[in-house]
């Protein structure tokens, strides 16, 4: 009896062998998934880095038609990723117009978050998504609850397409009466609006955002999209769906609301208490656009990382100010990197409540936990260790100043992408110290941990309790 071809005969064996890759890579993510999907984030985005690195080292990624150093390759291929936009070239001198393309795609994949991304196209296949699949996109978009995964990633994929397409819009006119053609108009109406919404920074303009430092019409779609894109989706989500009834909002968004608010204020009052009068930053502008570069500087910091003015010229007292809007960042799950806002806010509040002898936390009528704020101790701790040694680290990798160092590490780890204009002057070495650092960053300090512990400990007993002395 003859064999059937498809059954047991060659074609099938032939099929199995060339599957056989495929297959395993399965098995070994389905491995990975059910021990921690914080453990699959990390891997998922470190080969997703490897492959855009391999892209950046092709010849046509380059101007010079020459294969790429693997150093500025690396930190370029990490930093779009990690959506930082720190670079130690110039983007549109370096990087051919594919080159450009690959890190336009690497700053959409990394903003979304590639398991979110991974989750969105699962669920337009199947229409619904597993167990394990809510829980890798709960890891990633920090759902609150599994039921709402569905709705967030739709809502992830709905925000960053709408609001990157209103950016565009926005921007494309005034592209045209900058006297752009029609089609570089377009294409840099779409990249800035994806480099603005997903916090990125990357700039394809000599002289970056500083050749639209009196363009209002250019600024204000930039900040629009930076402070959003920093929100993060749940409180996207939370506002679209219960935009007139604010009573509804959750905790979480009403915290990431207010906090960002007033870090915006605060920052742009202190920048332009320090540069009103300073001759190399906004000293010599004109009044209008010295307020509004100003309340610029103060939404950048939260991970937009634009720029209208000479970072190394600032006094040292703004890039103090600087450093403590980039490490705080913007809200969780969100484009954004640094510590949080929220994390921020359950601290003072936790530091208000102590000052005033009360037992609990609370805030907008709700009790925030005790393991919250542990968490909140957690994240800054674990941060400001990473920039601690990374910036021992490039002090004795170079001569450079400590204040300028300890700008571009902060910058690095919270994703920003402002700089001062150190990742230039760092040999590979250096380059691949703050790609490291924007790694964490990205990935962050939490969900690293959680990917390298094998398993959570659990005690069955505890010790009496005895109180140190604190303070």
């Amino acid at each position: 009896m003859a064999t059937r071809p498809g059954a047991d005969g060659q074609p099938a064996l032939l099929r199995r062998t060339v599957l056989a890759p495929v297959t395993a890579v399965r098995d070994f993510v389905d491995d990975v998934a059910k021990s921690s999907p914080a453990r699959l984030a990390l891997v998922t985005f470190t080969a997703v880095v490897l492959v855009f690195v391999g892209l950046l080292m092709l010849p046509i990624s380059t101007r010079s038609g020459e294969m790429a150093e693997l150093s500025h390759a690396v930190f370029v291929a990490v930093s779009a990723v990690c959506v930082t936009g720190l670079t130690p070239v110039v983007t549109e001198e370096y990087w051919s117009a594919f080159g450009v393309s690959v890190i336009t795609l690497a700053i959409q994949l990394g903003g979304l978050g590639i398991l979110t991304l991974a989750s969105i196209m699962g669920l337009a296949v199947s229409r619904r998504l597993g167990l394990r699949q809510r829980l890798i996109a709960a890891q990633e978009t920090k759902a609150l609850r599994l039921g709402e995964v569905g709705s967030l990633l739709r809502a992830v994929a709905l925000a960053s397409l709408i609001s990157e397409a209103v950016l565009a819009l926005a921007m494309f006119p005034r592209f045209i009466i900058r006297g752009e053609a029609v089609g570089d108009a377009a294409w840099h109406s779409v990249f800035y609006s994806i480099s603005a919404f997903n916090n990125a920074g990357f700039t394809i303009h000599p002289g970056g955002a500083a050749a639209f430092a009196d363009d209002p019409w250019i600024l204000i779609p930039l900040m629009i999209g930076v402070f959003v894109g920093a929100l993060g989706f749940p409180v996207i989500l939370t506002v679209a769906l219960h935009l007139w009834s604010p009573k509804s909002w959750d905790l979480h968004t009403k915290l990431t609301l207010v906090t960002s608010a007033a870090l915006v204020v605060l920052g742009a009052l202190a920048i332009g208490a320090f540069e009103w009068n300073n001759p190399k930053t906004l000293g010599d502008d004109a009044a209008g656009q010295t307020v509004l570069e100003t309340i610029f500087a103060a939404v950048m910091p939260r991970s937009g990382g634009f720029a209208t003015m000479d970072l190394s010229e600032m006094h040292q007292s703004s890039h103090v100010v600087l450093d403590m809007l980039m490490f705080i960042g913007g809200g969780s799950a969100s484009t954004a990197g640094g510590i949080k806002v929220t994390t921020l806010a359950v601290m003072f509040l936790a530091a208000f409540a102590e000052a005033r002898g009360l037992e609990h936390v609370e805030v907008f009528g709700r009790r925030i936990p005790p393991a919250t704020l542990r968490l909140g101790v957690s994240v800054t701790l674990a941060g400001a260790t990473i920039v601690s040694v990374a910036t021992i680290t490039l002090l004795n990798l170079s001569e450079l100043p400590l204040d300028l160092v300890l700008f571009e590490v902060i910058s690095a780890f919270a994703t920003c992408g402002l700089t001062s204009g150190v990742t230039e002057q760092l040999p590979p070495s250096g380059l691949y110290v703050l790609s490291v650092v924007m790694f964490l960053g990205r990935i962050g300090t939490i969900t690293l941990a959680a990917a390298l512990a094998l398993r959570e400990r659990q005690r069955l007993y505890r010790y009496p309790e005895e109180r140190p002395i604190v303070g």
